[in-house]
């Protein structure tokens, strides 16, 4: 199932995740799949799932690598979840573009907290919006009361399944910050609150699932074995956890050894040929960062030696010279790239993005609260496919390649691939 809703903040992904849990909790194998670009649900959802969650997106990973990953998924898993992004119908491509794509059934998630019978006429809405589309079923979120469950469940038409509901209860409900949900590694009762999403799940859920749906086999780009032999060092801790499996994957496809290090733990930049700074949330880690010097002055090694050094989003903040906070709180990064950036209380950019590299097209995306002063000349220049004002600089300085656009890299592994060879 395709599991959507109305609107952001509907609930999306804490009824995935308490489907996930639940299901997994009864012997069935889940595996979840995350619709469009995004970093923090998929942490939740693989707690929740036992499974890493890749990308699904139409535009952004392409069909033939969509259709890919759910036909390995299907060979492996009893239920596929895919948690949709934003509302049913909300972008381009839309997650009912993917579902009509795909032939996926659509749990559509409500917040019932502020209604009764119009949480029956807002579903028949969604369901009726687009031909083509087979929403399944619909689940209620923020719910008071068996009785207020009974309500919504009662004013559904017939041809739309009550499939089960969440209530309003301040100690299931997923954490947030500036970014989205607070990330999986920092809530060390996650565990605690995805058992009791899955219990509270239970007390209102359907017992049966939509019919099968059948996958067929597609082929995804080649990987060339570019990589092999070359030993990738890439930052991962609290500061630098945006990290596509399927970028991991590929790299390893490649032919690399990864290895991992953190810089907040005061990590040296480990022995290795090539090295990636990820995004993730060096603001709120300034002052561990600013105080790893040894790496401040390997990564400079690394760099004046040529070798390939790609810094993404957070990790371009981490290469800056200044990095300020949103209370004006400033610190020293590594100062890799000429520049300071300052966070801002609401979003400096958003969107799909595409660059034209010389070795091909790499498609990712943009989401940041960071306004950036870089005295560089951009080698390049992302844009939006979409015609969004968002259009992010590409910064180069030897082989160390540093922007605010977060890279799929399966959408071209040539390209990608080029990235870390020197």
């Amino acid at each position: 199932m395709l599991v959507s809703a109305p609107a952001s903040g509907q609930g999306k992904t804490s009824v995935t995740a308490a489907l996930a849990r639940w299901h997994a909790r009864q012997g069935r194998r889940v595996r979840v799949f995350k619709t469009g670009p995004d970093f923090l649900d998929p942490m939740v959802l693989e707690r929740a799932s036992g499974a890493p969650v890749p990308q699904l997106d139409l535009w952004m990973c392409g069909e033939a690598d969509v259709r890919a990953r759910l036909h390995e998924a299907a060979a492996a898993a009893d239920l596929i979840l895919v948690e949709g992004v934003m509302g049913l119908f909300d972008g381009t491509p839309s997650s009912a573009d993917l579902a009509t794509a795909l032939g996926l059934p659509v749990l559509a998630v409500i917040d019932g907290a502020a209604m009764a019978q119009t949480f029956g006429a807002l579903a028949t809405g969604l369901a009726r919006y687009r031909d083509g589309l087979h929403v399944h079923g619909v689940a209620a979120n923020r719910i008071g009361s068996a009785h207020h469950a009974k309500l919504l469940r009662e004013s559904l038409p017939p041809d739309l399944h009550w499939l089960g509901a969440l209530p309003r209860d301040p100690g299931i409900a997923l954490p947030e910050r500036h970014l989205g949900l607070v990330a999986a590694g920092e809530l060390e009762d996650l565990d605690a609150r995805l058992d009791a999403l899955a219990d509270a799940w239970g007390g209102h859920a359907a017992t049966t699932l939509p019919p099968a749906v059948e996958f067929a086999s597609a082929e995804r780009m080649p990987v060339p074995r570019t990589l092999a032999g070359q030993r990738i060092a890439i930052a991962r801790d609290a500061a630098f956890c945006f990290l596509y499996p399927a970028n991991l994957e590929l790299l390893r496809e490649a032919g690399a050894e990864l290895c991992f290090f953190s810089p907040l733990a005061g990590d040296a930049l480990p022995a290795c040929d090539a090295a990636w700074l990820p995004g993730g949330y060096p603001e709120l880690h300034m002052d561990a960062l600013s105080a790893n010097t040894g790496l401040h002055r390997d990564l400079h090694a690394h760099r004046d030696a040529g070798k390939p050094l790609l810094a993404e989003c957070g990790g371009l903040l981490f290469a800056l010279d200044r990095l300020v906070d949103r209370d004006g709180a400033a610190a020293t990064m590594a100062g890799l790239l000429p520049g300071e950036a300052t966070m801002q209380k609401r979003f400096a950019a958003l969107g799909m993005q595409e660059v034209d590299l010389p070795s091909g097209r790499l498609r990712g995306h943009s989401f940041h609260y960071a306004r950036a002063e870089i005295a560089a000349t951009p080698w390049t220049r992302a844009r939006n496919p979409n015609g969004g004002p968002t259009a992010e600089a590409v910064y180069r300085d030897r082989a160390m390649t540093a922007s605010f656009v977060h890279l799929y890299f399966a959408s071209d592994p040539v390209a990608a691939t080029d990235l870390f060879r020197p």
